[in-house]
């Protein structure tokens, strides 16, 4: 029995060292990676170079798209959605609690999206007026 378990934890001591190398592996791949994609494929230099799928890889690496209003319109609806369907739970037993779940709810959540929504058109609008004037000190 005792050679069973001696057995067992080898093994698994195997496995927890043979992944904690390729944890290590993987960040050193992981820092190389990063720093040559950045210098050699993001330079500005490369800006407008490439096209069709390298274009579309060029501008999401160098985040010229943002896909994050996207993804907050998409699960503000899901949000909504979710909040509405299950305030219906509560109306066979309190009428007022599901009133208040349905409206508040909602509006609460619709408050925390706008605020999330403006930072991004803040920042949209920073990033194009930074690109205006850097045109118009260019001419």
């Amino acid at each position: 029995m005792l050679n069973s378990r001696s057995a067992y934890s080898s093994a698994a001591l195997d496995s927890a060292v043979g992944s904690s190398i390729w944890l290590i592996v993987s960040l050193i791949l992981a820092v190389v990676g990063g720093i040559l994609v950045y210098f050699l494929f993001l330079s500005k230099k490369n800006e407008g170079k490439f096209t069709g799928f390298l274009g579309w890889l060029y501008d999401f690496l160098s985040f010229k798209k943002m896909f994050l209003e996207t993804l907050l319109k998409v699960t503000y609806l899901i949000f909504a959605i979710y909040i509405t369907l299950s305030s219906f739970t509560v109306i066979g037993t309190n009428f007022l609690g599901f009133l208040i779940t349905l409206l508040i709810g909602n509006l609460v959540i619709r408050i925390i999206y706008e605020f999330s929504l403006i930072l991004l058109v803040i920042c949209r609008n920073t990033s194009d007026i930074a690109r205006n004037t850097s045109k118009k000190n260019e001419e």
